[in-house]
C-alpha cells in the first residue's frame, strides 16, 4: 500500500472562470519537490501562499474554502481530487484570483492535463494514515464514519427530496483506475429554484449548463442528460476525496458518508486528526528511497 512521493513532470496551463464568483482564473501548476504538499498561490496578491491543510479550512458553505493571514482560494475541492485521485502529492498552484477555475463541473479536465503533463515519482516515500479504530461524526441525519480496512474504499448514500436523485448509494474502491472510470467526470449539481437566491447571496454568479447539471422540478435540464445514471452520488464521492485530502495523508480505511457534504466533511478531517489513538502512520519521508522516475501512465487511454 505504501508507494513514492509524487509530483507533475511539467506545467500546466488552466484557463476558465469561477462558479460563485463568476471571474475569469488563470491557473498554472507547477512541480514541487519531495514533502512540499499541494500549495496554493495567489500571484494577484504578492505571490501569498496557502497551504492545503486542514488547519486553512476557513469556509465549507456550497463548496470548500482555504484561507491563510486573510488570503484566500475558494473552490479548491475538485482539483484537491483530481491530485488525490491519482495520487500526486506535490504541487505548486499558482492562480491570480481568488477561486479556482471550475472547468466543466467535474474534476475530469484536471486529471487528463495532469495525466497528459506526466507524473513523475520522487525518492521519499508517501506517509499513510491506517484506521486502527473507527472515527464518527454526525449532524443531524447526515453522518460519515472511517472504519478500519485492509484497502482503502468509499460507501455513499445520499438522499433528496427530488425525483431524479432519491436514495442512490455508492460503493468505490480507492484505486487510481476507480478514480479515472467511475469518479472523476461527474460533475458538480444544483436546484434551478436556487439560483435567485444563491445569486442574491454572491454564489453561483458563474454557474452554467457548461459546468454544472442543473434541475428543474422533475428532470434534469442540460441537453446532454448525465454522464452517468449516478451522477449525482458520484460527484459527492469527488468531493469527498478532494475534501479528506486536508487530512494531509492518504487513509487506509472503510469511509462511510450518508448524506454528507462540505462542512461535515471538515468535522471529519478535525476530528480524525484529533483521534491519535485510532490510527497510526505507516512509512515516513526518512525512509527507503528509490531514485526518481517518470510514472508510466497505463490507464491513459481511460480519460483520453
Amino acid at each position: 500500500m505504501l508507494r513514492f512521493q509524487r509530483t507533475i513532470k511539467k506545467e500546466i496551463l488552466f484557463n476558465g472562470i469561477g462558479l460563485h464568483t463568476g471571474k475569469q482564473v488563470m491557473m498554472i501548476l507547477k512541480p514541487a519537490p519531495m514533502d512540499t504538499g499541494i500549495v496554493l498561490v495567489r500571484t494577484d496578491l504578492g505571490c501569498a501562499e496557502i497551504n492545503a491543510a486542514a488547519a486553512n479550512t476557513a469556509a465549507t458553505s456550497y463548496s470548500t474554502t482555504l484561507s491563510r493571514d486573510g488570503v484566500s482560494v475558494q473552490t479548491v475541492e475538485h482539483l484537491l481530487a483530481a491530485f488525490g485521485g491519482l495520487g500526486i502529492d506535490n504541487v505548486r498552484v499558482e492562480i491570480d484570483s481568488e477561486e479556482v477555475p471550475i472547468m466543466d463541473g467535474s474534476a475530469g479536465p484536471f486529471v487528463r492535463s495532469l495525466a497528459d503533463a506526466g507524473i513523475q515519482t520522487q525518492e521519499n516515500i508517501q506517509p499513510v494514515v491506517k484506521i486502527l479504530k473507527p472515527v464518527f461524526v454526525r449532524e443531524g441525519n447526515k453522518q460519515i464514519a472511517i472504519w478500519p480496512s485492509e484497502k482503502p474504499s468509499i460507501s455513499y448514500f445520499i438522499d433528496f427530496n427530488h425525483p431524479m436523485l432519491r436514495e442512490q448509494s455508492l460503493h468505490a474502491p480507492c484505486s487510481e483506475d476507480g478514480f479515472l472510470r467511475e469518479i472523476a467526470d461527474a460533475r458538480t449539481f444544483g436546484f434551478l429554484s436556487d439560483a435567485d437566491v444563491l445569486r442574491a447571496n454572491g454564489l453561483a454568479k458563474g454557474v452554467s449548463m457548461d459546468n454544472a447539471v442543473v434541475l428543474g422540478e422533475e428532470t434534469v435540464l442540460n441537453k446532454e442528460g448525465l454522464r452517468y445514471t449516478d451522477e449525482f452520488v458520484r460527484h459527492k464521492i469527488l468531493d469527498l476525496i478532494g475534501d479528506l485530502s486536508l487530512t494531509g495523508m492518504p487513509i487506509i480505511g472503510h469511509i462511510v458518508a450518508h448524506k454528507s457534504g462540505h462542512g461535515l466533511n471538515a468535522q471529519m478531517v478535525s476530528k480524525l486528526l484529533n483521534s491519535p489513538q485510532n490510527w497510526i502512520v505507516l512509512g515516513s519521508p526518512e525512509g527507503e528511497k528509490e531514485p526518481a522516475r517518470e510514472v508510466q501512465y497505463q490507464h491513459h487511454a481511460a480519460i483520453s
